[in-house]
């Protein structure tokens, strides 16, 4: 993540570009692939988008659309916007495979984010 900051769309908050970094790295443990080769460390739109959802409700809870629209993100588009422009910083790679359409209308942020929420309070009781 060299030009992180200075390559970023003025559209979207810096610390966007790094959550939505973070997220790829956890969701590439999540699934068990290494991220060091190209082949078995790629994930999908739909699988990255899969972990923001989780690493983004690990963090901020039933905040997260609050949080993401303070970033500029309104929907899963936005992150899909994200990491186009890191891909053209230099900060992601892509396949042949990947394109913005994988972003598409994936999940409702106030449903994921807010209606389907269930507080884990495993460690409270």
């Amino acid at each position: 993540m060299t030009s992180l900051s200075s390559k970023s769309s003025g559209s979207y908050h810096p610390l966007a570009y790094k959550f939505v970094f973070t997220a790829l790295r956890f969701t590439q443990e999540q699934l068990g692939r290494d991220k060091a080769s190209e082949k078995t460390g790629h994930i999908s739109g739909t699988e990255l988008l899969e972990g923001i959802r989780k690493l983004g409700l690990q963090h901020f809870g039933m905040l997260c659309p609050i949080v993401f629209r303070r970033w500029g993100i309104q929907s899963t588009q936005d992150f899909g916007r994200i990491v186009f422009h890191m891909i053209e910083s230099g900060d992601m790679r892509k396949t042949q495979d990947d394109s913005l359409e994988e972003f598409l209308g994936v999940y409702d942020f106030t449903r994921v984010f807010v209606s389907e929420y269930v507080p884990d309070t495993s460690d409270a009781f």
